[in-house]
């Protein structure tokens, strides 16, 4: 209990000191995701050895429960930024981005892992797996802010966001197929798959997360309706809703992450835009408080000993990793995609796809579940890779975004511009 006391005043006192410089934060190039591990490394066991969660159980169980409830939470945040009719209107490029999109990405990541730490081929897919979905607790500050609404299109940020949220739902099928397959006959396995991955996992979670968001917005409808909820109640509402999905998804054995993202969804295809502005922000300001914790555990839990048996492959994974896995795909997708008018933007969409709390979540499990600590030891180093380059390049990269599109807007303006003064002297030149 009293190591309990200490990590619960170790992540409130962080937290606290972090808000109290989130200005300064917001303008540095340290974003507080990176300055939150780099704090978990210090107060780890390899450093001031306060939180070591060892001492508190099994690691990987504490991993993936706080990695579980940061990405509910996160998930409805997601959904709840995100204009209604934008999925609708956005349906064609939004399915290529999450299905041909994590297919290929999902190839990459695994021939990446296979070449370089040498591992069985269901292994490296696996592993592939886990690190394939982009995350949306981690693409949040990269999307979300007035520099980001300065700097990066709107219908770009809308789809960075929405694919993090399905892609990590829809992640579950791409990590099971492997384990299964590492785990038990093909025939089986497929079988399996087919059945209680895709049918029970997948499917049943999305039409149950669809209802419950419905039910929830109608209530929600119908109580304000008869002024029975108080307005700073109704922020609570949606974390509410978060916690009860992930909840109920876990209570059926589902999979709690793609439904908690569907009833968020369809959440706010039913409560309009106007009607959750205030929510809207407010559950930014919740994500960021479990934000924070998470990022500070994976700081006391890295395997330091498993990266340095990793070797020379460990930092080369995670390099062409972060280059290979994603880039390429969008620059590949980029002339069926509207809302990529440049390739630019596709470049710039395809490093920002950060790996975080759901490859956390995935690997706690997977490892807990086949018990390989190569798993763990894999994705925790490209996890780590991951905040800290996109961390230090958020800032920098969205306002060279920013710049570079204004120019070009700039030069098409003058264009137009040469183009009208030239028009009635080639016509007198005519006449």
């Amino acid at each position: 209990m009293n190591t309990f006391n200490i990590v619960v005043t170790l992540l409130g006192g962080v937290t606290l000191l972090l808000a109290l410089v989130s200005d300064w934060l917001s303008r540095s190039p340290f974003p507080p995701t990176l300055l939150a591990l780099l704090i978990g490394v210090l107060l780890g066991p390899e450093a001031l050895g306060l939180i070591d969660l060892e001492t508190m159980g099994d690691r990987g169980a504490i991993m993936e429960k706080a990695a579980r409830l940061t990405l509910g939470i996160g998930l409805v945040g997601v959904a709840l930024r995100i204009p209604r009719s934008f999925p609708r209107k956005n349906w064609r490029d939004l399915f290529l981005l999450i299905v041909p999109g994590m297919i290929l990405m999902w190839a990459i990541s695994t021939a990446l892992v296979y070449l370089i730490l040498g591992l069985p081929f269901w292994m490296a897919a696996l592993i592939g797996a886990i690190i394939t979905p982009t995350d949306p607790v981690a693409a949040s500050p990269i999307v979300t802010g007035k520099l980001a609404e300065k700097n990066i299109p709107e219908s770009l940020r809308h789809s960075m966001s929405f694919e993090s949220g399905a892609n990590d739902g829809l992640g579950y099928l791409f990590v099971f197929l492997p384990f299964l397959l590492l785990s038990r006959s093909p025939g089986e396995a497929l079988s399996h798959w087919l059945t209680k991955s895709l049918l029970w996992d997948v499917g049943v979670a999305t039409l149950l997360g669809l209802v419950l968001g419905y039910v929830a917005a109608r209530l929600l409808q119908i109580s304000e309706r008869r002024g029975a909820i108080k307005s700073e109640w109704r922020l609570v509402y949606t974390v509410a809703l978060a916690l009860f999905a992930v909840g109920i998804g876990r209570l059926i054995r589902s999979d709690e992450v793609l439904l908690v993202f569907a009833a968020g969804a369809m959440f706010t295809q039913v409560i309009s835009r106007e009607d959750r502005q205030n929510e809207e922000h407010g559950q930014e300001a919740v994500n960021r408080f479990f934000a924070i914790p998470i990022f500070i555990l994976l700081g006391t839990a890295l395997p330091w000993q498993g990266w340095q048996e990793m070797g020379w492959q460990g930092p080369i994974l995670v390099a062409t990793v972060l280059l290979l896995r994603r880039p390429p795909v969008l620059l590949v997708l980029r002339p069926f995609l509207r809302n990529l008018r440049t390739p630019s933007e596709a470049l710039f969409m395809g490093w920002f796809g950060p790996i975080a709390v759901a490859a956390i979540y995935y690997s706690s499990l997977m490892e807990h579940r086949a018990g390989e600590p190569i798993i763990w030891h894999a994705t925790s180093l490209v996890v780590c890779g991951s905040v800290i380059a996109h961390g230090l390049t958020g800032a920098p990269l969205t306002k060279a975004l920013g710049h570079w599109l204004r120019e070009r807007r700039s030069q098409s303006a003058d264009r137009s511009e040469s183009k009208g003064a030239a028009a009635p002297i080639l016509e007198n030149m005519r006449s």
